[in-house]
């Protein structure tokens, strides 16, 4: 699944230089129901990560669910909109309850990029 989503980030010209750098598009794999990979341990060692080197260590393996959802509001606002109910198999926290916790200027920096349309 995380090959094809590259996939598709390549043909929309993503070019993956350095690791949270600029780019055309970019697909991340979120978390796959109560999957936790690869397995508890590694997964809260990421959580625990400090933001000092969050942004040069990458992890060698996929890790799901993502070791920072609970702190990301671009990703947990879109999640209510389709899954406020999902659960998260380690905090044992919904994305509406993970959203709920951030503070109020985190969720108003997202905004929408266009209102949805039906025909």
């Amino acid at each position: 699944m995380l090959a094809e989503l590259h996939r598709v980030e390549q043909l929309f010209g993503r070019e993956r230089k350095k690791r949270w750098g600029p780019r055309a598009l970019d697909l991340d794999l979120i978390a796959c129901d109560d999957l936790v990979l690869p397995n508890e341990a590694e997964q809260r060692r990421w959580m625990a990560l400090p933001a000092e080197d969050q942004t040069r260590l990458a992890p060698e393996t996929l890790i799901l669910p993502h070791p920072r959802i609970q702190d990301r509001a671009f990703v947990l606002v879109p999640l209510c909109d389709v899954a406020p109910d999902w659960r998260h198999p380690l905090l044992n926290l919904t994305a509406r309850q993970m959203r709920d916790d951030l503070a109020a200027s985190d969720l108003e920096a997202v905004k929408a990029l266009a209102e949805p349309t039906c025909p």
